[in-house]
This record gives structure tokens, C-alpha cells and sequence, in this order.
């Protein structure tokens, strides 16, 4: 399958409400459109985790970034741009987001992909989406496709067939939360 149709698929299902398997800037993820709190539910479900712990989305550019959060700090900018390797913030004051994804205390996990599928997938779709590891929780994170679990595979709605074949490292992106003040906290190197 070519990666065009691929995406053409996984949009489709996206803007129904599916949840989808695709392969990401980091780790393979489980996807939904991050608007939709049926299909929000749907990832917690699947994942077996409480939806007190929130969810990371992404998106494919700084301008679509900006829909989801009230203000973006200057420094969450200058994270985006130095940063070497696939880095998620979290930022206070989401919004335009299904309300179950959203932490209690109002923030929201953004990462902006410069991963070819995933960036083209984001695009495509014109919303943040959802991209949570593809396991159950507590268990490792799917590297690649082959890691998946038959669980996970057969509770979602569509697999992507893009990058499928592939058998090297993947690791979960960092994790920074910037506080309203501009403090700056690593959860995940």
C-alpha cells in the first residue's frame, strides 16, 4: 500500500471517530482525532489506564499548536526549536480539546512532529491527534509494529501499513512541563 492511501485510510477513520495504530516520530502510537471524547475514551479503554493521566497529542506545526493552548510561553518555542530529538511540552491552559483529555489542572501534553508519516498524517487530518504508546498500560512501548500486542491490534479501528517492516530503536519522546511563572520541570529525559 502506498503511504498517500495509507493516510487517505487512517484520515478516514480519524474523522469518523476510529482509533487508529501508526507509526510515529518516536514509538508506534495509538491515535484519535484528540477533539472527540468518545474516541478519547475509546484510547483509555484500550490502554487499560485511568484517564487521570493524561494523553500526549500531536500536531504538524507551530500555527496548529497554538489552537490548542491559550498562550504559548516564548520559551516553549525555544524548547521546540533546540530541541534534538523528539520533545513533548506540557503547557498550561489547553483548549479546543476533548474535555477527558485535558489534565485536571487545565494543561495539555503537545508535541509538534517532524516525522514524515506522522507530520503528513497531522496535516492531513487539520487537528491535534492523539499519540499515546501502543500498549497496554504499564507494559513497554511498541518500538516497532512487530512489538504490538494481538490485544491492541485487534481493539483498534485501522492499522497503518507505513513503516510496518521496520526493526530499529525507537524511544519515547522527552517530556517537559513549563510552569505559568516559566518554570521549567524534566519528567522525561
Amino acid at each position: 500500500m502506498k503511504v498517500e492511501e495509507d493516510i487517505k485510510n487512517a484520515v478516514e477513520v480519524l474523522r469518523k471517530g476510529g482509533v487508529i495504530l501508526y507509526p510515529t516520530d518516536t514509538v508506534w502510537g495509538i491515535g484519535c482525532d484528540a477533539t472527540n471524547a468518545e474516541a478519547v475514551a475509546r484510547v483509555y479503554e484500550i490502554k487499560h489506564r485511568e484517564d487521570s493521566k493524561a494523553l500526549i497529542c500531536l500536531v504538524d506545526s507551530d500555527n496548529r499548536l497554538q489552537r490548542y493552548v491559550r498562550q504559548v510561553p516564548q520559551v516553549a518555542w525555544q524548547l521546540f526549536d533546540c530541541a534534538d530529538k523528539p520533545t513533548t511540552v506540557i503547557l498550561d491552559g489547553a483548549v479546543n480539546l476533548a474535555p477527558n483529555l485535558i489534565a485536571k489542572d487545565g494543561s495539555i501534553a503537545l508535541r509538534i512532529t517532524q516525522e514524515a508519516f506522522s507530520k503528513e498524517l497531522c496535516y492531513r487530518f487539520q487537528k491535534a491527534i492523539v499519540s499515546t504508546s501502543a500498549n497496554i498500560s504499564g507494559e513497554p512501548a511498541a518500538q516497532n509494529y512487530r512489538d504490538i500486542s494481538q490485544e491492541i491490534l485487534d481493539a483498534v479501528d485501522y492499522v497503518c501499513w507505513t513503516r510496518r517492516q521496520e526493526h530499529k530503536p525507537h524511544k519515547p519522546s522527552s517530556i517537559i512541563r513549563l510552569g505559568q511563572g516559566g518554570e521549567v520541570e524534566i519528567i522525561r529525559k
